[in-house]
């Protein structure tokens, strides 16, 4: 293996973890996908407790508003505008020699999703988007990999570890209470995904950086003990707490007996049959973002309430018509009841959704 152990003294001292446990971390793969608040803090922890190898994605690079929360960066990367995932990757390498860590400035789909999450043993979420957590959800029930749901908007957040069932070991796995049981998968808990502009987003509303620190140490422990083979101890409840209401439940799940995904086995994001759909409009130096989905119309009116504080907003019965300045670059958004919208600044569809995802919300 190659390790020093002896920089993991107090780790290995834990009841029931050991040297045994230290080597299993050492042979484990985790994929940590975004690395923003969420995702700086669960590699930061992985890589400091001696997880072997760490995949890092993420398709965006550092600025100055990153500093208060994303822990692996500082002023030097924002003056670079390093891309995320190789100012992490090279933070890392300062932290821990001894872990591999692979750096991949992308954007996490349907296509590429299967090659690039390819032997990883656990799946940590730093995404900021339903989308691509219902994308996560269904690579995890499919392969049966274990996958950490976690978000935190505002000063709130919440937390679950998901354990998928497979085929081969779902009737095995019913009568289990301990050991390698199954939970809810992510579409039990939320069967659609909000309506666009719904849900608060943290460059709409802002996040508290505790907040992000507890679902990501969360997260990162949950990581640990799976890694660990101390499936055992994951916790079986949902994690929710809001810091400035000084408010902490765990909530009892359940799976729900016709979830699309966990129990039919049908998997429309992994097969690109959901999502939103990018399609640059020739000319006009706009996409078009589209979502694919069965659910009621966006509230307009409270989604240009949300992003007054960003720039102009213009707002009627039919759509909305946002202009904001991000990262220096004019954007202007038009947003449909239907979800749909045009991203006029950019003829990139990956800036496109980058921007729907910071402003709108999935």
């Amino acid at each position: 293996m190659g390790q020093d152990l002896s920089r993991y003294h107090r780790q290995l001292l834990l009841a029931g973890f050991g040297e045994a446990g230290q080597r299993r971390l050492a042979g484990s793969t985790a994929a940590v996908i975004g690395c923003g608040a969420l995702g700086t803090t669960i590699a930061d922890t992985l890589a400091r407790a001696g997880v072997g190898h760490l995949v890092l994605i993420d398709r965006d690079f550092v600025e100055l508003t990153n500093l208060q929360r994303q822990v692996l960066y500082d002023e030097r990367d924002v003056r670079e505008a390093l891309p995320k995932a190789e100012a992490a990757r090279a933070r890392l390498a300062r932290i821990n020699s001894q872990v591999e860590v692979t750096a991949i400035v992308d954007d996490l789909d349907a296509t590429n999703i299967e090659r690039l999450l390819a032997g990883a043993d656990v799946l940590l979420d730093g995404v900021d988007n339903f989308e691509t957590r219902y994308l996560l959800n269904d690579y995890a029930v499919k392969h049966g990999r274990p996958y950490l749901y976690g978000g935190a908007v505002g000063t709130a957040g919440i937390a679950l570890a998901i354990l998928p069932h497979t085929p081969q070991c779902d009737a095995a796995w019913e009568t289990l209470s301990v050991g390698n049981r199954a939970t809810p998968c992510l579409r039990c808990l939320f069967e659609e995904a909000p309506p666009p502009g719904a849900v608060p987003t943290c460059d709409a509303v802002g996040v508290l950086a505790p907040a992000a620190a507890m679902v990501a140490n969360f997260e990162a422990a949950e990581a640990l003990k799976m890694l660990a083979d101390r499936f055992e101890l994951v916790s079986p409840t949902l994690l929710s707490f809001d810091l400035w209401a000084n408010s902490l439940r765990q909530l009892e799940v359940t799976r729900a007996g016709g979830c699309l995904c966990c129990r039919q086995r049908v998997f429309e994001y992994l097969d690109g049959g959901r999502g939103s759909g990018a399609t640059a409009l020739c000319g006009r130096d706009a996409v078009q973002i589209r979502q694919q989905r069965d659910a009621e119309d966006v509230d307009l009116v409270a989604a240009a309430g949300r992003l007054a504080t960003h720039g102009e907003v213009k707002v009627n019965a039919h759509m909305l018509r946002a202009t904001l300045v991000d990262r220096d670059q004019a954007y202007e958004i038009t947003l449909f009841r239907d979800g749909r919208a045009i991203i006029k600044g950019t003829h990139e569809p990956g800036v496109a959704r980058s921007v729907y995802a910071k402003y709108i919300g999935t």
